[in-house]
């Protein structure tokens, strides 16, 4: 890598201290950033000895390689500027940048904008001879179609398309990544990946924690803007994308695009048979008592806000006629557990005795743990023709793998250049076009009310087809 400075604007921040910081710091003991020149950017009127020590207490507490003698050898790439979101003071930036420099916004979302309009009015947006400058923003993208427009009008007042990089965690994850390869690497599988063979898709996220210290956004933005609109129908978008001519990132971004253009739409008449959402009421966790979400700090009284939200996608396209991909997302739900979860058509004719229930699913496990599952028929032991039900298990990663965090492997790419994993604004447009009847039908009414510690509300199985079942979030998750 070419010297090369990143400066992070919001760098007293949270973000900074738990993600970027640690995942920095790691890239560094790996020795894949010779050459980065880190400046943090704040309102604080710090020194940089000051910023160390900050930076420093983050990584005891969230780096797990932190070592003083590492950390005597990190902070040299270590430098600060104290200001606000002006150009003015923004310019005091111009000494300490490379000929290729990136900013990353690690600012709340209402700042967004403001700052890609103070940095291009201080002259920073635009790339010098031999080198580039790039603007790294974190989700979420606006609060609906009209305000992700308005942002992006706002950015490219300064700033190229091809210039920012839209940040979405999931798309860093091992597995998201492996779903891609596992895909269109293996040739057995491609053939099977289509409506004659696969009879649903499940993606679902589920959280056992409430709202934490997040009340202030999470009670204006709720479970379909939260995790829904980005994360998950990223994921979406992956599953169901068609085989690409290139593993260019344009090629990428356009096939996924493709999928989200061919979502057949939600119109305000058909809400209610393609989206429920949820929210928890009090109830247990193991022995752990829990409130509801209204009797949360921070959290306004008689809010209807969803916790839970649930979609039914259908792609109107050859190779996903008549496919239900069914989304899901929620809090307080009886486990922490990830997965991304194909099923197979059933097997026509007579099988003696065999056990079809359940049977047949290919599973991407995100978390508690990274691992690929297939559920089969195989013959039970014994005398007698049966079938019982088999898992086959191949453990993502083993012990002399080096895996990479989410946030390492996009900053790497970020300061590399490579956009595959960063989304294109179109992409934005279309999840926001998707969901914009839900989040207007649901403007009014209340969610349904599911108690902590369960699997969701009970409402969910409306979205399905008559045989089809929502896979156990308890269940799955204490494999």
């Amino acid at each position: 890598m070419t010297a090369t400075t990143l400066v992070i604007l919001g760098a007293s921040g949270d973000l900074t201290q738990r993600l970027l910081m640690p995942a920095l710091f790691r890239l560094h003991l790996l020795g894949l950033t010779p050459e980065l020149r880190i400046v943090g950017y704040a309102k604080e009127a710090w020194t940089r000895e000051h910023f160390e020590r900050h930076i420093q207490k983050a990584l005891q507490a969230f780096a797990v390689d932190y070592t003083p003698a590492q950390w005597n050898r990190f902070r040299r790439q270590l430098d600060y500027v104290g200001g606000e979101l002006q150009a003015d003071e923004l310019a005091a930036l111009k000494d300490k940048l490379s000929p290729s420099s990136m900013f990353y916004l690690a600012l709340p979302p209402p700042l967004f904008g403001v700052a890609a309009t103070a940095l291009g009015e201080a002259g920073f947006s635009k790339s010098p001879r031999g080198g580039w400058r790039r603007l790294v923003v974190e989700k979420p993208f606006g609060t609906d179609l009209e305000s992700a427009r308005a942002l992006r009008e706002q950015m490219h007042a300064y700033w190229e398309e091809e210039q920012i990089l839209r940040i979405d965690h999931f798309l860093g994850k091992e597995t998201t990544q492996n779903l891609m390869v596992f895909r269109f690497a293996n040739r057995f599988l491609e053939p099977l990946w289509n409506t004659q063979h696969i009879a649903q898709v499940q993606i679902t996220y589920a959280e056992t924690l409430g709202v934490e210290q997040r009340a202030a956004y999470y009670d204006k933005a709720g479970a379909l803007r939260d995790m829904l609109q980005n994360h998950l129908m990223q994921l979406f978008s992956l599953a169901a994308m068609e085989p690409p001519s290139s593993w260019d990132a344009e090629v990428l971004r356009d096939h996924k695009v493709e999928v989200l253009r061919s979502v057949i739409p939600i119109t305000s008449r058909t809400v209610d048979e393609h989206a429920v959402r949820g929210q928890y009421r009090a109830g247990k966790l193991g022995r752990k008592k829990l409130i509801g979400y209204r009797s949360e700090p921070g959290i306004k009284r008689g809010s209807n806000t969803e916790t839970f939200a649930a979609l039914r996608l259908e792609v109107d396209n050859w190779r996903w006629h008549g496919v239900p991909f069914y989304l899901r997302s929620g809090k307080r739900l009886a486990t922490n557990y990830s997965e991304i979860a194909v099923q197979f058509r059933e097997v026509p004719g007579p099988i003696p005795h065999a056990v079809h229930a359940g049977n047949n699913w290919m599973i991407f496990r995100i978390r508690p743990v990274e691992r690929m599952d297939l559920l089969v028929t195989a013959k039970q032991p014994g005398v007698k023709l049966a079938g019982r039900p088999v898992t086959l298990t191949a453990p993502y990663a083993t012990p002399d793998d080096r895996e990479f965090s989410a946030y390492e492997q996009l900053l790497l790419d970020a300061l590399g250049g490579d956009r595959s994993n960063f989304l294109r604004f179109d992409e934005v447009e279309w999840a926001w076009r998707v969901l914009t009847p839900v989040l207007e039908a649901w403007e009014k009414g209340t969610p349904d009310f599911y108690a902590s510690g369960s699997e969701g509300p009970a409402t969910q199985a409306r979205l399905l087809d008559p045989d089809h079942q929502w896979r156990s979030i308890a269940r799955n998750g204490d494999d």
